[in-house]
């Protein structure tokens, strides 16, 4: 990383973060840069704050702080799409899946990338495009049943080619980053990110056919609504971004290198995963 001209700060909905912010704020102006922000998000920030839209963040920040979760780092991923800024992930409260470090890192953190003693780590995303509507995510895209509804039945096309046909509570096509997540809950495999592809899982299935599908990168994948199926809520990350019925089709494409990571070498992603879902084995495979 070059010359640092702006900083795009993300931040967590509800917790305190001004302690983390007035580092991240000193080290940017010590740049000569500018801290950037949300709108609704500036007052947080302080004085020398901008305020810029959802869409010239990519385009104007060099780097982009997330303060918060999971859910924070995602959404700094979605506003870094297409654009240059890597995403340095902060942990606040909580443990963070997808975050790089904790709040007392940040300082030594920003000196390692003063020192380009980093690496930064492309993360695919996924679009759905459906009715004229284009949904990014990170994680993951989901087709899930409303409750009270009817349950969801989408049958999974291929390259042109009709596969397998899913009953189902949902099915969620994730990221090789989304592997982690709602997927895995549903008996998913863990992927690597370093893996391009997209992974389709059905939530609590019942059909024959009830086991999860990896595609490659290069392979065109089409959701259809079948006739006997409910309306389906349409989600991206979790969230609601409409809703889709029988005869609709959802086009979902892998997009890769969509957006990077900052990585500082302090934990590798399989130290991350069993940290996070507390792997620890089997006791019969011994100590």
């Amino acid at each position: 990383m070059g010359l640092v001209n702006a900083v795009g700060v993300v931040l967590h909905p509800e917790r305190d973060c001004r302690g983390t912010l007035a580092v991240v704020a000193k080290w940017a102006h010590a740049h000569g840069g500018q801290v950037l922000a949300a709108p609704g998000e500036v007052d947080r920030l302080g004085a020398g704050a901008l305020a810029v839209a959802d869409g010239e963040f990519a385009r104007r920040a060099d780097l982009i702080v997330s303060l918060g979760g999971d859910g924070t780092m995602l959404r700094a991923m979605r506003l870094a799409a297409t654009g240059h800024a890597p995403v340095l992930g902060v942990n606040v409260g909580r443990l963070g899946f997808l975050a790089e470090v904790d709040i007392p890192e940040v300082q030594a953190a920003l000196s390692a990338i003063d020192e380009q003693r980093f690496t930064v780590e492309p993360r695919s995303g996924v679009r759905a495009d459906s009715g004229g509507r284009h949904e990014l995510a990170f994680n993951d895209i989901v087709l899930a049943r409303i409750p009270g509804n009817r349950s969801a039945a989408v049958g999974v096309q291929v390259d042109g080619h009709p596969f397998v046909r899913y009953a189902a509570d949902a099915v969620i096509v994730a990221t090789p980053t989304g592997s982690t997540a709602y997927s895995f809950s549903a008996g998913g495999p863990i992927v690597s990110p370093s893996a391009e592809g997209l992974l389709v899982t059905p939530v609590a299935p019942h059909s024959a056919f009830n086991r999860a599908l990896y595609l490659s990168a290069g392979e065109k994948l089409v959701l259809t609504v079948l006739p006997h199926s409910g309306e389906l809520a349409v989600e991206a990350d979790g969230r609601v971004v409409g809703h889709v019925g029988p005869g609709d089709t959802v086009d979902v494409t892998m997009l890769p290198t969509a957006a990077s990571v900052v990585r500082l070498g302090l934990t590798t992603f399989y130290q991350r995963v069993q940290r996070k879902l507390r792997i620890t084995g089997s006791p019969e495979a011994g100590p």
